[in-house]
């Protein structure tokens, strides 16, 4: 299956030790050769790259890892392809607007039953069961909500019983974000990992490349990220619990449904 990657932090941060272990899952040191992706949010705005080449191999892979834009929230893809073609139009991460906001998600996982899920206001491009999933939960959601609640508690909960429908159906990791929460629902496997003063040392486990956390950073910033792996083999990464709905904004976990709820 594909795998994920994602960030929040409490200022602006690159991604690019993390992408550097990541991407050589893409054909290098994994089978996901079929597209990669990666969204920023950056200062309100919102870009994304996407190739449906083998992130390994891939050109716009190298622009990214070294130029390191700064982000609070990133979502990152690799694909290892098992409905719909190889191209660009099925490659991850997904887009769509919503409330004046770009919502980006990536999705890890195989569903059954998928076209039977309802669509209203949103169409997917492509034909993966992924961006149809993701049509229907936004869908779903404006729905709802015709504006954002006033308590976004509201909408949490909405949302973790949409991805709670959504595991019925099959595997369903996801991460989704709308540039100011990063949102994190685990099916089967998903491990997360914050790093804060005082900082240390890290090692990827998929490159030979260590990095020094104290040297890029100060004694206020909280970074974390998550992965369908760990990606550093000398740290302690946590896993998130089947059914867990994790609520993130500016590297810290705001709010846990699901699980440890209570």
């Amino acid at each position: 299956m594909c795998e994920l990657l994602g960030m929040s932090a409490n200022v602006p941060t690159d991604i690019c030790f993390s992408l550097t272990g990541f991407l050589e899952r893409g054909g290098g040191c994994g089978p996901h050769r079929d597209g990669w992706g990666i969204a920023f949010y950056e200062e309100g705005g919102y870009r994304e790259f996407r190739d449906p080449h083998p992130s390994v191999h891939s050109p716009i892979a190298r622009l990214i890892r070294d130029y390191p834009i700064k982000s609070h929230v990133v979502i990152s893809h690799i694909r290892q392809a098992n409905v719909g073609q190889v191209r660009l139009a099925n490659t991850h991460p997904f887009s769509r607007e919503m409330w004046g906001r770009q919502w980006c998600y990536a999705h890890n996982g195989q569903l059954q039953g998928w076209q039977d899920l309802p669509l209203s206001y949103y169409q997917p491009i492509g034909e993966t069961d992924s961006e149809h999933a993701f049509c229907h939960l936004l869908g779903e959601l404006r729905r709802r909500f015709a504006s954002p609640p006033e308590s976004p508690r509201e909408l949490w909960d909405v949302l973790h019983g949409l991805c709670e429908r959504m595991r019925g159906l099959g595997v369903f990791n996801l991460l989704l974000s709308d540039g100011q929460h990063l949102y994190t629902y685990c099916a089967t496997k998903l491990v997360h990992i914050t790093r804060r003063a005082p900082f240390g040392k890290a090692h990827l486990s998929d490159a030979e490349l260590s990095v020094d956390f104290v040297e890029h950073t100060t004694e206020q910033d909280v970074v974390s990220v998550l992965a369908t792996e760990p990606l550093t083999d000398n740290e302690s990464w946590h896993r998130m619990v089947p059914g867990e709905l994790l609520v993130w904004r500016d590297g810290e976990i705001l709010a846990r449904l699901g699980a440890f709820e209570g």
